[in-house]
Order: C-alpha cells, then structure tokens, then sequence
C-alpha cells in the first residue's frame, strides 16, 4: 500500500471504489516482495505492480472484477505451462496476491493508516485474505493496530484481543507476512493440521525506514548517501568538523550532524533510536575518529552492517588499536573492512556500489559470487528482519484494547 497510496489516495479522497491487489507471500523466485501492491481506478488507471510485467494482465482483470463486484479473492500463480497464453511467473516462482475493492466504505480506516505513514508513526493493517464469507474472520475484514490502540474488527472482541496482540508483536519488528488463527483467535502458526474455521491474516507492519549512518563527511560519503537514499534508507551524515559537514555538501542526506561520530552514536543509541536494521559506515580512515566509533559500534550486539572504509595496511593498524581499546576477537569479526564487495571500484560512486552491494548481501543472505556462477533460486526467502530484543513490559502500560479477559489469558499461543 505504501508505494500506491499517494497515487490511490485522490481516488479515496473522491469517494471512487478502486481494486487493490496486494502480495500476501511468495515462494521461491518471487519478482516482488509481500506488501508489494497494484491498483486500478475505475476509469482503468493502474498504479503499482505486483510481478515485475509477469502477470499483471491477470492481475488487472481481478482487480476489475473485485472493485465492480464488492468481493475480495484470494489467487495464486505459479509458473507458466507450455501454453505461449498460459498466465503465470517466468522466474519459476509463486505468489499469493489477494485483490480486494477498497473505498470509504470498506477501508474507513485509511485515513488513519495515511496520516501516520506521513508523520513516521508505526502501524500495521491485519486483513484476513482466507475465512468465512460472513461472521467473526470473514474475508475482508480488517484491523489496524497501532504501539497504543486499534481500530477497526475482524468481527469480534475476542479475535481483535488474540490478533491485535500478536500483530503489535511483529509490528514492534517490523515484521510482514501472514498467519493463521481460529475464529475465536488460537493462533494455528506451527499446527501439524488445519481447523475447521481457520482464517488466514495478512500482516502489513509499516515501520520508519531502516536508517544508513554515514561517518566521514568526505566525497565518498556524498556517493554512499546518495546510493543509501536510493536504497530507501534515512541516512545521516555526521563528521566533527563544521567545515565539512554541511547540508549543500549533502543534498541526498536527509540530516548532516557536526558531532564527534561516537558520542553522536551514543546518544542516539541511549535514546533508543538505533534497531537491527541500522548500517554504519565509517569512512573516515582516521584512527582518532574510527577507533572510539567502532569501538562503540562493535559493542552493539543488533546492527544490520557494520563497515569502514581504508586500505588493507590502514585496517591492520585499526584493528590492533581497537584490541588496546578491549575489543574482542568476536566483536571484530562483525566488522567489514576495508568496506564492500571485491568490484574493481575506483569512484566514489563504483565504491558506493561496492559497499551498498555488501550491505545488500548481509541483508539478504547473498553470496556476493557472480549469478553465473551460482544454482538455485535467484531470490532467496526473507530472512526475518532483526531487531533489538524489546524491554521487559512495565505493569499496567498496555493498551487497553490489548488486556484480554482473564478467562482467555492461557488460550493464547504466541
């Protein structure tokens, strides 16, 4: 929803009914990623994709469908038959997409989940896409959840109560993807058998953007700003020196700090504004700067990437300094140095590539190894996001939507 919605928002806004189709999960060599969306207006507009090209006709048609109709459908497609008019995925993979009509009347909450992906406020929308045509889970229904309160119903106290829970749990990670309940909200993930009245919930959980920290305001931090703001990353730039750190030297950053880097990474440490998905680059390559940083940095037991740039002799030097500064062999072997993928890079910007494609690997769980020289799926499944282990809840602070009845406390599986 969120690459579609400044386009399908005037559409909403004009009280038109759209069809909204939306990747629930993939398998294998999938193109787009769960959450990826498509929608078609009712003068035939289309916005978004959920294939790459694959099976976007088929996919129009079923969001032609659903919006004239009112119904949602669940669909599958697999890979294409020998058929030259056979509709399904070339790179041999399979998606879910779940096509539903989506207006004021059946997304009333929209508004809601738009003014808080505007100010960066976390929300997740749980949609059953598999359920009962009517009553309590039925398809279409929706709940949206927020780290304090929900609205919306999937048809009943005790559903929203069991679903709201689990869905503030992946939504404090980050977490998209489906699971499966029983109408009265048993969580049926990990069951060896299906039951009957089991529906199927898509999570959407809309974060803040993973953060890209960039230390070293120099022109290869310019190139990894620019590349790491592509990438969707809210990147900081942060040098101690005035003289260089400044916004016109930066335009792709979207904020430029003048502190010592690891007192700036203290703080925003302390004040709770690094998670798992936070990447560090240090590109300064000065031992006065790099080794109080990384030192901070390493100690960090949830950082997604860890990098700094320099030459291999630079490194030894580093790396016997951080020993002195009591680092340990484990802690050092999270760092990635000298910084990126073996390119051939000269440029600030092919060494921008080099770094962001390392950072891409991590991620993701890629080999770094030419595709020609690999077997197997091209795109490999999610890993889960990481996350910084959440604090102990403090007695009394839940929400209060979120406080089931005592009667229903241990008929819970989370």
């Amino acid at each position: 929803m969120r690459d579609v919605l400044d386009e399908v928002y005037p559409w909403y806004s004009a009280g038109e009914v759209f069809g909204l189709a939306t990747v629930v999960s993939t398998f294998r060599s999938a193109p787009r990623l769960p959450g990826a969306a498509m929608a078609v207006s009712a003068c035939g507009t289309v916005v978004g994709s959920v294939s790459g090209g694959c099976v976007e006709g088929a996919v129009y048609e079923e969001a032609e469908a659903a919006r004239t109709s009112g119904r949602p459908v669940l669909r599958t497609y697999g890979v294409s038959d020998d058929d030259a008019f056979a509709v399904g995925l070339t790179c041999g993979g399979t998606i879910q997409v779940f096509v539903e009509p989506v207006s004021r009347r059946t997304f009333p909450e929209l508004p809601d989940v738009a003014r808080s992906l505007s100010a960066g406020e976390p929300v997740a929308v749980a949609t059953v896409v598999a359920g009962p045509q009517d009553g309590p889970g039925a398809l279409g229904r929706r709940l949206v959840v927020w780290p304090d309160r929900a609205c919306g119903s999937l048809g009943s106290a005790a559903l929203d109560r069991a679903v709201g829970l689990d869905v503030g749990g992946l939504l404090e990670h980050g977490t998209t993807g489906l699971r499966h309940y029983d109408t009265v909200g048993r969580c049926l993930d990990g069951e060896e058998t299906a039951e009957l009245g089991e529906l199927t919930v898509f999570v959407r959980s809309f974060v803040q953007p993973p953060r890209l920290l960039v230390f070293g305001a120099i022109d290869f931090a310019a190139a990894v700003a620019e590349l790491g703001s592509f990438l969707g990353y809210r990147v900081t730039v942060c040098d101690a020196r005035a003289v260089f750190a400044t916004a016109s030297r930066f335009p792709h950053a979207d904020e430029v700090v003048v502190r010592w880097p690891h007192e700036y990474l203290a703080e925003e440490v302390s004040q709770g504004r690094i998670d798992g998905r936070t990447v560090v680059a240090v590109l300064t390559h000065d031992h006065k700067f790099d080794v109080p940083l990384l030192a901070t940095a390493l100690r960090l037991p949830h950082l997604a990437y860890v990098g700094a740039l320099g030459s291999r002799r630079t490194h030894r030097e580093r790396l016997a300094r951080l020993r002195e500064a009591g680092l340990d062999e484990r802690e050092l072997a999270r760092l990635k140095a000298p910084a990126g993928l073996d390119l051939g890079a000269r440029t600030p910007h092919e060494t921008a590539v080099s770094i962001a494609a390392e950072i891409i690997a991590a991620r993701w769980g890629g080999t770094g190894r030419p595709l020609t020289r690999t077997d197997g799926p091209i795109h490999t499944a999610p890993a889960p996001e990481p996350a910084v282990a959440p604090a102990a809840p403090v007695a009394g602070t839940e929400p209060q939507w979120a406080k089931p009845p005592s009667r229903l406390a241990g008929g819970l599986r989370r």
